[in-house]
């Protein structure tokens, strides 16, 4: 090993996970339990390849489903093997693809520019508009077909084109609807340039599908690639996986934990590991071993996901290695006799237990609604608290200024973007530009919004802060496309206008400091994944797809959704609401006790426990706002509760 940390990460893995980091070439399939090291023997396996090949030009992909975990993996690497970054592309799923689309993208007419919509009212937009073109020619389509995005979402994750979506649909007078609607629909993200999440990948499968010359390049410059959390995938990503693979390509690296799969809504399933293991033929190799949860906690987590059936044949239990805390590392409270109890018994019990170090408390329950019950007891008891979820917009002024201006200057005949400059400029600084009187000025020959925006408002800025700001815009994004210095400008100015106070200004600047800091992250990020050449575009892009929720505030405990607790763990773990109709949710409940979607809802049961490094506290109460429940049938099978 070249590097002491190398050296030193090596040494620490166990035989079997020394095994997987050493697999060379063919498929291999890792079932990696909670808490079983993974991530380290994955990044050991990179840095593995890229050390043993310093004088070689290839890459390593590595692909997983969120930009933390991408984020990990790559400072890990980078601290093994530092010098190789540019050798390794560890992001995401979409990144990926959004990334192939820049370069490539063109021969499927997407501009290298193109805007990625995520957000539900976006779409619904886009949709509503979609709806009023398919009408003209289709005389079924109606009003009602404004509510069909997750039909077309769902068209998108199974890779079916407008164009392929006939004899989809049992009902054919709804598969005409759909293929008029799906067909505008797309339409009118094409006239906008730009792209939903789905769409990334069901673009660049259409690329390599097409264009297989294309497939080959990416084959040859990443002839390894490294899979995470393979069980999360849908079918669109395993169709992308296998059309990049081709036939010859076996170098495929997976990591996967069949008892984990908790997206089944958008697509997982356990027969995409069954599909891998047919497919490709891999060896399997499992790490059983738990290195986070006491051993209380491993029991119990393994005595209720053995009464799941759709699991992979011959799966290990889980095994402890760290040794038992001793006493309480595992209470089930007795019941409440409503929510309001249970939730005020958490707060007081948190305060009791945790004070000196909230941070380390995580509470989870299956819905967001439970969540703020036991939020509002928190606060009640004057305990700092936040629930923690994705934010994908930024909400103070200066940095939706700064946000929306760079998207001007990505895409200089964006509307929505120049209404949200010229709203929030004139909130920084009292200029008022009517955005009607900038599309008339840009209507002249040469000249686009950004740069009509600028020539209206000096006009009204006079020779304050203000001026200052549009003599840096025309200077940085007008003249070239130098984003960073931009965003420090920026930066720099909110400062000075900070300072001249206020009321106003205080108002206006609610929340700026922390989103200040969230945004210099993501740059440190986007740039140590894209490199230090990333373009404009690009940037835009993928901060886009990161989340712009704040870290939590120091000694803050954290209540967090089960699904958004996957991946990763806490010293003291609260799990609320254990009751039927909650966890096991009441739908899958209607599909039947054996049915995929009860299954589900015990591995996120599965998924809950094994966050818990230290203890694990379970409540649950016999009333819930008015509805008297039963206890979880989770409790009966961990052997907690007697039938």
């Amino acid at each position: 090993m070249s590097t002491t940390e190398l050296s030193k990460a090596w040494a620490e893995l166990s035989a079997v996970q020394r095994e997987a980091a050493e697999w060379d070439g063919g498929p291999l399939l890792v079932l990696a339990g909670p808490g079983s090291g993974k991530t380290r023997v994955l990044t050991c396996r990179i840095a593995r390849i890229l050390d043993r090949s310093r004088d070689k030009n290839f890459r390593v992909l590595g692909l997983t489903f969120t930009n933390k975990a991408a984020d990990e993996m790559r400072s890990r690497v980078g601290n093994y093997v530092p010098g190789q970054d540019s050798r390794v592309f560890l992001t995401t799923f979409h990144s990926f693809c959004a990334d192939v689309l820049r370069q490539h993208g063109t021969h499927l007419n997407i501009n290298p520019n193109f805007t990625i919509y995520s957000l539900q009212s976006d779409l619904e937009a886009i949709l509503s508009e979609a709806v009023e073109d398919a009408k003209k020619s289709c005389d079924a389509v109606t009003n009602l077909d404004k509510k069909t995005l997750p039909v077309i979402q769902r068209l998108k994750s199974l890779l079916i084109s407008p164009e392929d979506c006939r004899n989809v649909f049992d009902d054919k007078q709804f598969e005409k609807r759909m293929a008029a609607v799906y067909s505008a629909y797309e339409a009118q993200l094409r006239a906008r340039n730009a792209l939903d999440f789905n769409s990334l990948i069901l673009k660049t499968y259409e690329l390599f599908k097409k264009y297989p010359a294309f497939a080959k390049r990416y084959r040859t410059v990443y002839p390894y690639t490294c899979i995470d959390e393979f069980q999360d995938s849908n079918h669109a990503q395993y169709n992308l996986i296998r059309i990049l693979a081709g036939d010859h390509n076996r170098n495929l690296f997976v990591v996967a934990d069949d008892d984990q799969i908790i997206y089944q809504w958008n697509g997982a399933s356990h027969k995409r590991i069954e599909e891998y293991v047919k497919d490709f033929q891999p060896t399997i190799i499992q790490l059983p071993m738990n290195y986070r949860c006491p051993p209380e906690v491993v029991a119990l987590a393994n005595s209720l996901i053995q009464n799941n059936f759709l699991r992979t044949t011959d799966k290990k239990p889980l095994e402890a290695f760290r040794p038992s805390p001793g006493n309480e590392t595992v209470r089930l409270l007795p019941p409440f006799p409503d929510f309001n109890d249970e939730c005020e018994f958490i707060a007081v019990d948190v305060k009791e237990r945790h004070s000196r170090d909230y941070s380390a408390v995580a509470i989870l329950a299956r819905t967001k609604r439970l969540l703020e019950g036991v939020e509002s007891a928190l606060r009640t008891n004057k305990i700092s608290c936040v629930i923690s979820q994705r934010k994908d917009e930024f909400e103070s002024t200066p940095l939706i200024w700064l946000h929306s201006t760079l998207r001007l200057a990505n895409d200089r005949h964006d509307r929505n973007s120049l209404e949200a400059v010229c709203g929030t400029f004139a909130q920084l600084t009292g200029v008022e530009i009517d955005p009607d009187d900038v599309v008339t000025q840009a209507k002249t020959p040469s000249r686009d919004y950004l740069q009509a925006w600028v020539n209206v408002a000096s006009r009204k800025s006079g020779k304050g802060l203000a001026n200052d700001a549009l003599t840096q815009v025309s200077r940085s994004l007008i003249e070239s496309r130098d984003f960073r210095a931009f965003s420090k400008f920026a930066f720099d100015w909110f400062e000075k206008l900070a300072q001249q106070g206020g009321k106003e200004t205080n108002q206006i600047f609610i929340r700026y400091d922390e989103e200040k800091t969230v945004w210099e992250a993501l740059m440190r990020e986007i740039v140590a994944s894209l490199g230090s050449g990333v373009v404009l575009e690009a940037f835009l892009q993928e901060l886009h797809m990161h989340s712009k929720e704040a870290p939590p505030k120091p000694n803050t405990v954290t209540l967090m959704t089960i699904h958004g607790a996957k991946g990763k763990e806490f010293d003291h773990v609260y799990l609320t609401g254990l009751v039927e109709d909650e966890l096991p949710s009441f739908q899958s409940k209607k599909k039947g006790d054996r049915s995929p979607e009860m299954e589900e809802e015990r591995r996120n049961c599965f998924v809950a426990i094994t966050r818990a490094i230290k203890t694990l506290t379970l409540t649950y109460a016999a009333d819930y706002r008015g509805w008297p429940k039963n206890p979880s049938r989770f409790l009966n099978e961990m052997g907690l509760l007697k039938n």
